[in-house]
């Protein structure tokens, strides 16, 4: 859910802000959101028994889990990065409509 989320949100946001800022804030709620909703998810499926994301001991830390999302959470900061410095190269090369008299 978070690859997802950061696949559609990151670059877009980035391109169409002009404020990097306002663009990691915005990615950061988006993911805090689905990160959350996703690890509900896979938390309710660890008590019913399934050990595919969390490890069955539950004083073992999940540290794969943590590395995968830190991993997707850098990538939508690269994203939003990419994304705004492509839509401020698109944004300065507008033309300038008003003829030089």
């Amino acid at each position: 859910m978070i690859a997802i989320a950061t696949v559609l949100f990151a670059f877009p946001l980035g391109f169409f802000l002009r404020n990097r800022l306002s663009a990691y804030v915005a990615y950061i709620a988006i993911f805090a959101y689905c990160f959350t909703f996703q690890t509900l998810y896979l938390l309710r499926a660890w008590v019913g028994d399934s050990h595919q994301a969390f490890p069955a001991d539950p004083e073992t830390l999940p540290l794969g889990y943590l590395g995968v999302t830190a991993g997707i959470y850098a990538a939508g900061f690269v994203l939003v990065t990419v994304g705004h410095r492509v839509g401020a190269k698109r944004r300065s090369r507008a033309v300038d409509l008003d003829p030089v008299t």
